[in-house]
């Protein structure tokens, strides 16, 4: 299964992960976040991005993970707190990521997208023994479209 990150030009080239909390994971905890295609992709990095500079070159990522169930764990609207698209539900989150994380459930955890729930984003678990079978299959160039900043 192909799925899609945009990131500046310079962090493009590997499949590294920060260890940044986000809405899905504490301090040092070791995940790449995907969406299921480019424009949802875009849609996250508009959103969580108060800045976004033009003027940098951005890359779209497409990376190969393991479609195998045994490979994704999945969280469902069912599985969340009525008000988990809103900032203050990022301790539930954070801590149903962290469980995912800290167990080794899976390689990937298979999430709503907060943006368009509808649509799914995939944390990939870069400390996984599987994350050898995750592959950086190519760059493709990213015009960002002014309309959109």
């Amino acid at each position: 299964m192909e799925v899609y990150r945009i990131s500046r030009d310079k962090y493009a080239k590997a499949l590294t992960a920060s260890g940044v909390a986000n809405r899905w994971n504490y301090d040092q905890e070791w995940v790449i976040y995907t969406a299921c295609n480019r424009a949802l992709s875009t849609l996250e990095l508009v959103v969580h991005r108060s800045a976004i500079k033009p003027a940098f070159n951005y890359q779209v990522m497409v990376i190969s993970i393991p479609d195998e169930p045994r490979f994704i764990t999945e969280i469902t609207g069912k599985d969340l707190p009525a008000n988990w698209q809103h900032i203050e539900s990022y301790p539930r989150l954070q801590k149903i990521g962290s469980d995912w994380y800290t167990g080794n459930r899976s390689l990937v955890l298979k999430v709503p997208s907060a943006v368009l729930p509808s649509e799914s984003n995939y944390m990939i678990n870069t400390k996984h023994p599987d994350y050898k079978k995750v592959k950086l299959l190519r760059l493709e160039s990213f015009f960002w479209d002014e309309r959109l900043l």
